[in-house]
């Protein structure tokens, strides 16, 4: 059956070749995807064949790139190995890309998720010259069923001047009624709240919408979304996470949060799906999520009956959960929602709702100012993502991450963090597999032998301690933060001469 069923939009099917043409040098080109998910499959590629053809007669031919989130090797990977990329936003993790980034050969905008979309609104980025959209199907009125994320999509779609749709026959056609696409954005001063009170309230549309005049091209695709693997926690990863159970147990005790808890936001990665088996094996249960991504251990809570709904953006999920949801895709309707990233996001929205955020992190500082972007101050990793946008606003926040990197040559936890993301006035809860440093109420000097005794490893504790003694000692009249400047960023110059932070 046909996937695209719009008359006038069925008579600009083309290839993804001809499209790439509609492409021109120095265009800026908004594409779909988020975590792998919903990204375009033939035209990345398509755009590559024709940047090398350029670049091999001496031609420029570069294009401002900016999607959801992270997309995927067939996407940025491959328009990176053209250099065929100038600027890129709001959030990266090719590998490929990220060397660019790091030599300067690419301009890396690293936007909390929740402002790139407002931002382009704003005219901070400059003109969508393009959009280039992975969706499920165009109806006959010409309206879109979007695909497995949403991010930017409405925006790009609204925003750009052409727009090239990708119909992806690979999505399943029962995505239709997932998703829940918000149209009130307005500019300031014209904003009006956003009427969501309950994390599975529908506030929007079942799908997107777009000018079918701005429609140049409609590429046919049958390819699946890059799926991540998924790793079984390891005994790292169950220590952080039973901290974490316990201390909402603590929590729920204690009066300040509900039996069933408050809606939960997790990061991407093995320590956020450890946390969530963790919740899975404990007594909570009627749990919702207001999240960003739907992993396997979300999928897992959905399916065990623990959460009994999911509000996100886009899925993550390994090859094994794709198969899985797509064998129960049925049960799932009605119980996961994904929406624009902009509300999903949305720092009014965590806030309001009381989310309970938990994300990871590089490293600490004695303080608790937390990095989650960059390596020894310099190079980029990933980028902020959505973590800002929940830490600051959440009802509890924690960050997640084991104590050492590098076979425990690297501490996690050091005198003074090489690049901060979320300053100390944000953070909340830091968890390693060591314990859990509850840093609410606390002023920096009483935070730091906290973390240093619940979080850092026992190798590295010594010289933690030694260092804040030194730096206590050495100005009597600044103990509030005590540093000593002249070597408060000596591991990070050790681990880049020695290849470890520990001192031989």
């Amino acid at each position: 059956m046909s996937r695209i069923t719009c008359p006038v939009l069925a008579t600009r099917v083309t290839t993804a070749e001809e499209a790439a043409q509609l492409i021109r040098p120095g265009d800026n080109v908004g594409m779909s995807g988020f975590t792998g998910a919903g990204y375009p499959k033939a035209l990345p590629t398509a755009l590559h064949d024709r940047i090398v053809t350029a670049h091999a007669r001496g031609e420029d031919f570069r294009i401002g790139l900016w999607t959801g989130a992270s997309t995927a090797p067939d996407a940025d990977g491959v328009l990176a190995e053209a250099k065929g990329v100038s600027s890129r936003l709001p959030y990266n993790s090719d590998p490929t890309m990220r060397r660019l980034i790091n030599s300067g050969e690419v301009d890396y905008v690293d936007a909390h998720l929740s402002h790139s979309a407002q931002h382009m609104w704003f005219g901070f980025y400059g003109n969508l010259d393009v959009a280039v959209v992975e969706v499920t199907a165009v109806l006959p009125n010409g309206l879109l069923v979007p695909s497995s994320s949403v991010g930017n999509n409405k925006t790009w779609l609204d925003q750009a001047d052409r727009v090239i749709l990708e119909v992806n026959h690979w999505q399943p056609r029962e995505f239709e009624g997932f998703h829940d696409v918000y149209y009130g954005t307005q500019l300031p001063p014209h904003r009006r709240p956003i009427q969501l009170t309950d994390p599975m309230q529908r506030i929007g549309d079942p799908y997107l919408r777009v000018d079918p005049a701005k429609v140049v091209a409609v590429v046919e695709t049958d390819r699946p979304d890059r799926n991540s693997p998924f790793t079984p926690p390891d005994e790292t990863s169950r220590a952080i996470a039973g901290h974490v159970v316990d201390f909402l147990r603590h929590a729920v005790r204690a009066g300040r949060i509900p039996p069933s808890l408050l809606p939960l936001q997790s990061g991407v990665g093995n320590v956020a799906n450890a946390v969530l088996a963790g919740l899975d094996s404990s007594e909570f249960t009627d749990l919702v999520a207001f999240t960003e991504v739907l992993q396997d251990g979300l999928l897992d809570l959905l399916d065990s009956g623990t959460v009994r709904a999911a509000s996100a953006t886009s899925f993550g999920l390994s090859d094994v959960g794709v198969e899985r949801f797509l064998a129960n895709i049925s049960s799932y309707k009605g119980r996961i929602l994904l929406r624009s990233e902009e509300i999903s996001n949305h720092p009014e929205l965590v806030r309001r709702l009381g989310v309970i955020a938990m994300n990871g992190m590089i490293e600490a500082d004695i303080y608790g100012n937390v990095n989650s972007t960059h390596i020894a101050g310099s190079q980029i990793m990933n980028g902020i993502g959505g973590s800002g946008d929940f830490t600051r606003n959440a009802f509890l926040n924690f960050f997640l991450t084991p104590s050492t990197a590098k076979g425990g040559k690297v501490s996690a936890f050091v005198p003074m963090a090489s690049h901060v993301d979320h300053t100390e006035h944000d953070v909340q809860i830091i968890v390693s597999e060591h314990g859990l440093a509850d840093l609410r109420g606390l002023s920096p000097r009483k935070r730091a032998p906290r973390i240093i005794d619940h979080c850092a490893d026992p190798a590295f504790r010594p010289a933690l301690h030694d260092y804040l003694a030194r730096a206590q000692a050495a100005r009597p009249d600044a103990v509030h933060t005590p540093h000593l400047l002249g070597e408060a960023l000596a591991w990070h110059e050790r681990y880049l001469e020695t290849g470890s932070m520990l001192e031989s």
